[in-house]
């Protein structure tokens, strides 16, 4: 057995508990709660094309979410992206696409667990960051160790966690849209926004680089994939729900935003604009909390939103940053078990049956981001000796910006595994197939090339480029990670004795075979063993010819 190959040994396994809606929270606790960070961070860049920028990145965020739904309905192992770009494009890319993920993924948990304090503290002043910074530090490090610990018990009671609080989540998201649209939203207010207060080509771009944070989490779906019942049939049916209802939501919060308020600009001290919504005071503290505040002002739901939202979008946050944990340990194990990451990360407690060696290290990475965010609030000195470093953003900027470049990253590398899959391996059943597909010849054997490939990888690429171009921190941390990584990898790889730049040599076939095995779809395991000895006898026929 190489390997590569996912399948069952002498060593403890991940647990196959995740059902159909702790799939879908999974999902959406990740990408769910991506609004309630996204928005005022897009309202503040983009003024009043808020809803342009969240309809451009809405588009190619659905492209995503087609191409992961295929491939992880195809492929269901941990590891997500990074083993689709493993197993299309070869080990190095795999590793770097993986990298890239990881940066999100720990982003992630300390991203929302940073807006999870800062909606709490609508309700509880003292832990305002402005005022109160390390109070704010304090308590943002004590839900990253929590949750920590939630994950290394075991991944049931997290999917748990997360259904019961994503249930909640989708009621009030409604409550907040319907009534808001009822009693609070003007067409008229609307137009006038967008046609007064359309923002420069720079801000639009800034705008949309921070509009993708809120579709970003879709690979938390994938990297359960291994722990899912039956995911050849429930991804599908999870992903497109999920892929619907982010989309509709994203779009409503931006046009409702648009539509309840006149704006006027509020600037800095150096002239650039900060805010534009006259509800939000020129506080960064309040950027971190928009939703909340946008729930406040709609007549009658006001006073009773501004009281339970905080918390709930609290909650929701928290979960998101449980599935950045959940997430980056999945991918650690998958690129360990792949001969990307050391052995060590693939090790799973005997008794919880998670991998508590990928969760500590990355959860530990999480915190020094956390700390490298909050210096310039609990030491102000730092901001003015290194101002050539924080560029005066906010800590919420300097993740937001980090969590742009690895979202758009890892996701390029994905369209690219998704084209080069269908055409190496048309072999494998795809129960799900992504539609507009063209057919061609490729090696003398039929495949369905992806126009949804090609589309979602141009708008993601202009997205990179977008973020490389508006994000200050974002273009120096985020290719500094990724060149960390591969020296990291570099070294690895030679102390194993293993080819760097080339692949090992993988049987995929074999690896496919026992994936659906293990995965309990037997049917699609017979069509794969089917297909792939139909290939060996039309490829023999064909070489006999040739003789």
């Amino acid at each position: 057995m190489t390997s590569t190959t996912v399948v069952a040994s002498k060593a403890p396994e991940l647990r196959r508990s995740v059902t159909p809606w702790g799939s879908f929270s999974w999902g959406y606790s990740d990408v769910g709660a991506d609004i309630f960070v996204g928005l005022g961070l897009v309202l503040a860049a983009a003024a009043g094309a808020s809803n342009v920028a969240f309809l451009f990145a809405g588009l190619v965020y659905v492209c995503i979410g087609l191409a992961y739904t295929e491939l992880a309905a195809t492929y269901p192992v941990a590891g997500g992206g990074q083993y689709f770009v493993m197993r299309g494009l070869g080990d190095f890319f795999g590793f770097v696409a993986g990298w890239a993920v990881l940066l999100d993924f720990t982003i992630d948990v300390t991203l929302f667990a940073w807006t999870c304090v800062d909606y709490l503290s609508q309700l509880i002043p003292v832990f305002v960051g402005s005022t109160h910074p390390w109070t704010h530090f304090t308590v943002v490090l004590l839900l990253i160790v929590g949750l920590a610990v939630l994950n290394i018990i075991g991944v049931r009671e997290s999917t748990n966690f997360n259904g019961f609080v994503s249930g909640l989540d989708v009621v009030s998201e409604l409550s907040i849209l319907m009534l808001g649209f009822l009693f609070a939203f003007s067409p008229h207010i609307l137009v006038s926004n967008m046609t007064h207060h359309w923002p420069t080509t720079y801000q639009l771009m800034l705008g949309i680089s921070y509009a993708i944070i809120s579709f970003v989490g879709l690979e938390s779906i994938s990297q359960a994939a291994e722990e899912t019942q039956r995911p050849a049939s429930i991804i599908p049916r999870t992903s497109i729900a999920l892929i619907l209802t982010i989309l509709i939501f994203a779009l409503a919060y931006s046009h409702l935003a648009l539509g309840m308020r006149p704006w006027h600009p509020i600037f800095d001290d150096h002239g650039h604009p900060m805010q534009f919504w006259q509800i939000f005071p020129n506080n960064g503290d309040n950027q971190g909390k928009a939703v909340a505040l946008l729930a406040a002002q709609i007549p009658y739901f006001g006073a009773i939103a501004a009281l339970y939202v905080p918390i709930l979008g609290a909650v929701l946050l928290l979960i998101s940053s449980n599935s950045g944990v959940f997430g980056s340990s999945r991918i650690a194990y998958a690129m360990s078990s792949n001969d990307l990451l050391p052995s060590i990360f693939k090790r799973v407690h005997p008794k919880f049956r998670t991998p508590v060696i990928s969760i500590v290290t990355f959860c530990s990475i999480a915190v020094l981001e956390l700390v490298f965010a909050a210096l310039p609030s609990l030491f102000p000195g730092a901001r003015q000796t290194y101002a050539w470093l924080f560029r005066g953003e906010s800590g919420l900027d300097f993740l937001a910006d980090l969590y742009a470049f690895g979202a758009a990253t890892s996701y390029s590398f994905v369209f690219l595994a998704l084209i080069a899959l269908r055409m190496k391996d048309p072999f494998s059943p795809r129960k799900f197939k992504i539609p507009l597909n063209v057919p061609m010849t490729y090696r003398d054997e039929k495949i369905e090339f992806p126009i949804v490939g090609v589309v979602g990888f141009i708008g993601i690429f202009a997205i990179l480029i977008f973020t490389l171009l508006t994000h200050p921190i974002g273009r120096v941390a985020g290719p500094l990670w990724v060149v960390t990584g591969i020296v990291l990898y570099f070294f690895y790889r030679r102390h194993r004795g293993l080819p760097v730049f080339k692949s090992q040599t993988h049987d995929w076939r074999t690896a496919q075979v026992q994936i659906l095995k293990h995965a309990g779809e037997l049917e699609l395991m017979d069509e794969c063993i089917a297909n792939n000895k139909a290939a060996d006898e039309r490829r023999a026929a064909r070489e006999a010819v040739t003789k």
